[in-house]
């Protein structure tokens, strides 16, 4: 599944649980960097769900690595890791499940924002 195509699932998820524009674009943020990491880093995406439920939305992203993601100290020298630190701050409630043949980042955003 390419990030174009998670987010257009997330966007009809979204839609029908009536989101705000807000929280519909902290959820494709979230959607788009961990698609995105899941094939940088992992081989590819495996599995992909968003759902609404209990005043929460929940991303799922599986991929094939055992590895999990890791925070990159800050360098102007050296591009990227900001992903993850920002995934972490717009889904506090993130972390990773371990299983065979994988791993499954679930990240939790509320339905309200602050």
């Amino acid at each position: 599944m390419s990030s174009a195509q998670a987010r257009e699932s997330a966007r009809r998820v979204l839609a029908e649980a009536e989101a705000s524009p807000e929280l519909v674009e902290r959820v494709l943020m979230v959607v788009s960097e961990l698609v995105a990491n899941a094939h940088r880093h992992a081989g590819g995406v495996t599995g992909f769900q968003v759902s609404v439920r209990d005043g929460r939305i929940t991303v799922m992203v599986s991929d094939r690595s055992p590895l999990p993601p890791r925070l990159r100290p800050r360098s102007p020298q050296s591009p990227g890791g900001f992903g993850w630190r920002m995934v972490k701050t717009l889904a506090p409630e993130t972390f990773v499940r371990f299983h065979r043949g994988g791993k499954t980042v679930v990240a939790i955003l509320p339905r309200e924002l602050p």
